[in-house]
């Protein structure tokens, strides 16, 4: 039968507040059974609060609601992220919200647990403190293509978003390492500008150069040159994946069962993770909500949602085609979204079988 998977639909069949997608998300709450599992609990709600322009994560309105909730039961609440700043230009406030906002590794970036694995040159799991002490935690995702695993849902919430800057640069650093062709190079500086880590620059001499200490391998120079001129020289997005799941698995470790709980908004759908700090139009129509303790169950429905029939094309970039087999997010990104499910299913974390039960 597998696991269950609690789903809250966009669709509505009359003009009443009560059968919206807000409505519907307080009750999936309450069916989650959450009450006695955070009472009396530090539980964070951990998500993605968005960067610079984008404006597509999960509205604050139903983090309020999941916030009022959780306070109801008598948990004792946080939201935490990699980076808070700029939060509030999206709504994200504590006034509003009622609970304090954190970084996972606190104001100055250094509170962490280190873990230690062993994969290739994936090496360390420093898992943010905010994470690690908290004795339950809401993984509240927001579904969207990525460039580098072709999907972003919960495991990259917290295979990404849990730990220290040096963690995420040794998974993305999985991929391989970036090359410049000097021939094809016409200087515009695109890839520059669009460097969130100011880790890329021309020097002197007009060569290009990176410094891969603050490289985090997220590819946004890739994908902005218009000449080509910038490649990754492996495409080991698989090993990408795998560390990924590896790194969710730690995290994971450091909460009793039953403690973690997975909430999927696939809402404003779009082709790129939401770090990049734009929004482009949503690639589906929305779908609404699926909530699970199976990060696998979740993650599985989440994708077989996302249907290639389904596909708006003004949320493709003009002139863009896409492959000709496999999800949408791989027709789009040329990587299979899948490889991180088979991997977190073979680490026990859960099981691509599942069974819907809508909330209405």
């Amino acid at each position: 039968m597998g696991a269950k998977v609690l789903f809250a639909s966009v669709k509505y069949d009359k003009f009443d507040a009560d059968v919206t997608l807000p409505a519907k998300f307080g009750r999936l709450i309450d069916r989650m059974g959450m009450q006695d599992v955070v009472k009396g609990k530090w539980t964070a709600i951990k998500m993605h609060l968005g960067r610079n322009i984008g404006y597509s994560t999960i509205h604050p309105l139903f983090v309020k609601i999941l916030v009022d909730k959780l306070l109801e039961y008598g948990a004792k609440v946080y939201i935490t992220d990699q980076v808070v700043s700029g939060a509030r230009s999206r709504g994200y406030t504590e006034e509003y919200l009622g609970v304090p906002i954190v970084p996972v590794c606190g104001l100055l970036g250094k509170y962490y647990y280190e873990k230690h694995v062993d994969f290739k040159t994936f090496k360390n799991v420093d898992i943010g403190g905010y994470i690690h002490d908290a004795e339950v935690m809401i993984n509240l995702s927001h579904v969207k293509g990525h460039g580098a695993c072709g999907y972003g849902g919960a495991c990259k919430n917290i295979a990404m978003g849990c730990v220290t800057d040096r963690t995420r640069q040794q998974i993305h650093g999985l991929e391989g390492g970036i090359t410049w062709e000097e021939d094809l190079c016409i200087h515009c500086e695109a890839c520059i500008r669009n460097c969130n880590h100011d880790a890329n620059s021309f020097d002197e001499n007009g060569k290009y150069k990176v410094f891969f200490h603050n490289c985090t391998f997220c590819q946004h120079c890739v994908k902005v040159c218009p000449t080509g001129a910038i490649k990754m020289d492996a495409n080991r997005y698989e090993d990408f994946q795998k560390g990924m799941a590896l790194c969710t698995d730690v995290v994971l470790k450091t909460f009793e069962p039953g403690h973690v709980f997975y909430i999927n908004f696939l809402t404003n759908i779009t082709i790129l993770c939401d770090c990049w700090g734009l929004t482009t139009p949503s690639l589906v129509p929305d779908i609404g909500v699926f909530a699970s303790q199976d990060i696998v169950a979740i993650e599985r429905a989440s994708l077989d949602a996302i249907k290639v029939e389904d596909l708006i094309p003004s949320g493709l970039p003009q002139g863009m085609e896409l492959g000709t087999h496999g999800h949408l997010f791989e027709r789009i990104h040329r990587k299979d979204p899948f490889v991180q499910l088979r991997e977190l299913e073979k680490r026990g974390l859960g099981t691509q079988e599942y069974y819907i039960e809508e909330v209405f």
